[in-house]
């Protein structure tokens, strides 16, 4: 075996036993391009064997889950989703008039979370609502926090029932290309949302059983081995109110929660009963 292999091969397992991520094959490519940015980030100019050796010795561990974690992520991905709470759920709550109380579970940089109130938004002004939103990685969490976003006037990134100057302050910034302008998130959809750190790997999380109405947890459990993500989607499960909705990425499925659920959508399941 090669000592990039190696090396490789030591990247895969600190990850693993830091985050539950699991790089599947032919990942040289990336994992040599994020161990560049590793030495940048960590401003480390010795061997990199030295510094991952110093990473499993528990040096550098936030450095290295930022730098390895992968966060592609837009505003209303996957609409129909959004198209679903709006639709389905949210008319619910306002008959009932009750607080809804929501998780996104891979926040990223925060378009995901922001996506949702601004669905809750769209459908109702005075609607309570509150959204928890996690991630591993701090500094797209900061990305979040901050909700600042170059934005290119001519994308079709937001659905047509969203109008964006709703919801988002244009800041002036020089040096943007063609139509990109910088947009900042209103205050009344930050204070929807809390913003945390979580690792999805935890043997426990710190939520309440039946804490939450909806559970966004979407294109994330394909970094997981299957066994993982069964023990991720269990977990996260319990967190779920009966007659709560899981959304669930698109190619990604419920796996033993079958049994417990009823499909109701594309990837869009209702909870009607608890794991035994």
């Amino acid at each position: 075996m090669s000592n990039t292999q190696q090396l490789y091969d030591k990247v895969k397992s600190i990850l693993y036993s830091l985050t539950g991520i699991t790089l599947t094959e032919n990942k040289e490519v990336m994992i040599a391009n994020r161990l560049d940015k590793l030495k940048r980030n960590t401003k480390y100019t010795g061997d990199i064997g030295e510094l991952l050796q110093r990473i499993e010795d528990g040096e550098f561990t936030k450095e290295f889950i930022n730098t390895f974690t992968t966060n592609k992520t837009h505003f209303f991905r996957e609409d129909f989703h959004f198209e679903d709470l709006k639709t389905r759920v949210l008319p619910e709550f306002e008959k009932l008039n009750k607080e809804i109380k929501m998780y996104c579970s891979a926040a990223s940089t925060g378009e995901e979370p922001y996506s949702m109130a601004m669905t809750v938004r769209e459908f109702s002004s005075t609607m309570k609502a509150s959204i928890v939103a996690t991630d591993i990685d701090t500094d797209v969490l900061q990305t979040a926090a901050n909700g600042i976003y170059r934005f290119q006037k001519s994308s079709k990134e937001f659905p047509d029932w969203i109008k964006p100057q709703k919801y988002f302050k244009r800041r002036i910034q020089k040096n943007l290309a063609g139509d990109e302008i910088l947009i900042k998130v209103n205050d009344d959809l930050k204070n929807m949302i809390t913003f945390g750190q979580m690792n999805l790997n935890d043997t426990v999380y710190p939520f309440e059983t039946h804490q939450f109405d909806v559970v966004f947890c979407r294109n994330v459990l394909i970094y997981f081995s299957i066994e993982d993500q069964n023990k991720i989607l269990q977990k996260l499960f319990r967190t779920l109110k009966i007659g709560g909705t899981l959304y669930i990425g698109h190619s990604e499925n419920p796996h033993d929660l079958i049994n417990y659920t009823k499909r109701v959508g594309q990837n869009i399941f209702v909870k009607v009963k608890d794991i035994g």
